[in-house]
């Protein structure tokens, strides 16, 4: 078996942050383990110095991790310039806040050679190499450029837009070319699959010669869709063990008698946060009967605050619930207690469990596994509600959802009040749907899919 080696930005450093590690690193684990691999990334600290820092490697069982640190300037261009100030908004169809600077391309493309030239010295003839998300769309060219001949996959964990959106980037038909040197590219959805489909073609970098597979620059790779999931499994049995967990308990005594509606979101533009407090604003003022006994909990972590953008939303989404919890609290009643700092996934889990409905609605997302959480913490024979914006990635999957506009706060309210008057007959069956979904494509089968399309690929043609 050929010995993986996976490449992020972030990298989970061994020992730490175990209790919180997300789905993804938890699958990617075990793959390594499985294998035998290296996990090479940015470590997510700086060097404090001009230039990034030597690779510092670590092995633990059979996994190597393969940690750098990088400098200052390295940080402000490529990761917060042009990954997360010009790629993220892009990618969400913000063309309004994209912002382009030449120097955070440069960066880009500087910090993705260093990862591509601390790479290639450790690589093994038969490795597997992929990369994900959208920090190292470039890094399969420069291991190109390199002379290694691996397979190597790439997978977007963000959306993917239309040619009309893509082009406006200056460097569109260079970030094309760098994805055409990968020997498959994967994507959440068929939709964002079409549209790189359709960018590709109409840029003339290649053209589809057959389902799946793109003929570029004088080779061939394909492009496949592989929504990710959930470790199911461990989500369903954290949301029991939950009940027995004391701030769980204390959080549920304090919302006793209240039907509790549950967001849970980094601290981001595309997810809809503003509206959806405008949506719950609305839905307690034309539907009087939830006053004093509906509550949205609002979990909300701070995130890139280094980025302009994100520091703006930050104090709009404050002042926004202020205003609204101003208007209409009473002395024993809050409607939205919004939760600005990061939640431990275990009791992150009892929450769900607790809520009747989760409202998850972004402007638009790649796949959105809060979705998925939700529906896998809930109790099988007296389940909540999943309002899901059609926006979101997991809108081709989770068929039981109830499937808002998050731009039409009207009928985000008016899905809210559907979802709190749903008898439990309709709730089972709308909830068992998609637990037997969630539970035949979990993160582990989608790990496995992608790695099976990968080691079927010929790297030579």
């Amino acid at each position: 078996m050929s010995r993986l080696v996976v490449v992020s930005n972030r990298v989970p450093v061994p020992g730490k942050g175990k209790a919180n590690a997300g789905g993804l690193a938890v699958a990617l684990q075990a793959a390594l383990n499985a294998r035998g691999g290296l996990w090479m990334g940015w470590s997510g600290v700086s060097s404090g110095a001009r230039e990034p820092g030597a690779m510092t490697i670590r092995q633990e069982g059979p996994i190597t991790y393969a940690l750098t640190d990088l400098s200052r300037k390295d940080i402000d261009e490529y990761y917060a310039g042009f990954a997360n100030s010009t790629l993220w908004p892009l990618c969400h169809y913000r063309l309004d806040i994209t912002d382009y600077a030449r120097k955070d391309m440069a960066g880009y493309f500087r910090v993705n050679r260093f990862f591509a030239r601390q790479l290639a010295p450790n690589l093994k003839e038969d490795d597997l190499v992929w990369a994900h998300d959208y920090h190292l769309i470039p890094l399969a060219e420069e291991l190109r450029r390199m002379g290694v001949k691996n397979r190597i996959g790439f997978f977007l964990h963000i959306p993917f837009p239309p040619p009309d959106v893509f082009f406006a980037l200056p460097v569109h038909a260079t970030i094309l070319a760098g994805l055409s040197a990968y020997d498959i590219v994967g994507f959440q959805t068929a939709y964002d699959a079409d549209n790189f489909c359709a960018c590709i073609e109409r840029e003339g970098i290649g053209r589809r010669i057959s389902e799946g597979w793109i003929e570029a620059r004088g080779r061939r790779f394909k492009v496949g869709v592989f929504p990710i999931g959930i470790d199911t499994a461990g989500f369903e049995k954290a949301a029991k063990d939950a009940e027995r967990n004391p701030a769980v308990r204390k959080i549920a005594r304090s919302l006793i008698d209240r039907d509790v509606v549950i967001g849970v979101d980094r601290l981001d533009y595309s997810k809809g946060i503003p509206q959806r407090f405008l949506a719950f604003d609305r839905f307690i003022r034309e539907n009087p009967a939830h006053k004093g006994r509906a509550t949205l909990l609002q979990v909300t972590p701070k995130s890139r605050s280094d980025v302009p953008h994100y520091l703006e939303m930050q104090r709009e989404v404050a002042e926004l619930a202020g205003r609204v919890n101003g208007e209409l609290a009473t002395l024993d009643w809050t409607p939205i207690r919004y939760v600005n700092s990061s939640i431990a996934h275990a009791i992150l889990a009892g929450l769900y469990r607790i809520a009747r409905v989760g409202l998850v609605t972004p402007m638009r997302d790649g796949m959105n596994l809060v979705a998925k959480e939700y529906v896998a913490a809930q109790r099988q024979d007296d389940p909540g509600v999943l309002v899901l914006s059609r926006f979101a990635g997991a809108a081709r999957e989770m068929n039981g959802a109830i499937l808002v506009n998050p731009y039409d706060t009207e009928a985000v309210s008016q899905a809210i009040a559907q979802a709190l008057s749903l008898p439990l007959e309709a709730r089972v069956e709308r909830h068992s749907a998609m637990l037997d979904h969630l539970r035949k494509n979990d993160i582990a089968a989608w790990c496995g899919a992608f790695l099976d399309a990968l080691s079927e690929t010929n790297p030579r043609l």
